[in-house]
């Protein structure tokens, strides 16, 4: 990328972060339609990356809002793909019609649509769960590991990011919805968590990375399904992954709480 556009990215970016209301966005935004491009979602998603891995989750969440009203000011389409539009999955699925495995899949592509647009807002999204429990199986679960794997073999590096932001906020409320089968809630957040592992790894994305292997130890020791000395065990050995990262003398808070989960 050129680095004078990529300077004038950061210096929009910059401006709209500064904003305190939807008026002001959406006019720097009319007046910059010329910078509106894929280079500065691109840029938008390396910055949001970086807010993460810093556990900035408030710059986090309106660096996301800005890549949603971008699309809102160009009239496109969210960085999230329709995943119906995207990979065929029937030859996992035997047991559903073409019919059913489209009504998943147009499911999967509102929740990730929603979960981003909202930041991850329970308020939001809860309520979707909430009207769709009986979406929320296993058929889902391998729906979600078959696109996720296959989009983030064709996508550019910065929409596979973009896209598993979007999956690890999905697992997280997933993973703490309390309506539901909670076995198969569990599965989806597991599923979530180990297929965007292949994007954020530990040399990229550290923190993230920490933080997905602390969910993810979380999350075998909340199962059902399965034998529970193997969820214990796998568990564990996430959480020591994370303290990979998490060192108590630059993360000490995640290491204490990483610490905790392992006593618990």
């Amino acid at each position: 990328m050129d680095k004078k556009r990529l300077q004038k990215y950061l210096e929009l970016i910059k401006k709209l972060l500064s904003c305190s209301t939807d008026e002001e966005i959406n006019q720097i935004l009319l007046e910059n339609k010329n910078l509106l491009d894929v280079g500065f979602l691109q840029t938008v998603v390396t910055e949001l990356e970086k807010a993460l891995n810093e556990g900035d989750e408030s710059r986090a969440n309106r660096l996301r809002y800005l890549a949603n009203v971008r699309d809102k000011a160009l009239n496109s389409s969210s960085s999230v793909p329709k995943p119906s539009a995207t990979v065929n999955v029937e030859h996992n699925l035997e047991s559903l019609s073409e019919e059913e495995i489209q009504v998943y899949l147009q499911f999967l592509a509102e929740v990730l649509q929603i979960t981003n647009e909202s930041g991850g807002d329970t308020q939001v999204v809860y309520p979707l769960f909430a009207a769709n429990i009986d979406k929320l199986d296993a058929n889902l679960a391998e729906i979600l590991r078959l696109w996720a794997t296959s989009i983030f073999e064709k996508a550019e590096v910065e929409e596979a990011k973009y896209i598993a932001i979007a999956i690890c906020e999905f697992s997280n409320l997933i993973q703490q919805f309390p309506l539901g089968n909670t076995a198969n809630n569990i599965e989806l957040a597991i599923i979530g968590y180990e297929v965007i592992l292949t994007i954020f790894t530990k040399d990229a994305s550290p923190a993230i990375w920490a933080m997905t292997q602390n969910n993810l130890g979380a999350a075998y020791w909340q199962r059902i399904k399965g034998d529970k000395a193997d969820n214990i065990e796998k568990g564990i050995n996430r959480f020591q992954n994370a303290l990979k990262v998490y060192t108590r003398n630059d993360f000490p808070q995640d290491w204490a709480m990483t610490q905790n989960n392992l006593g618990i």
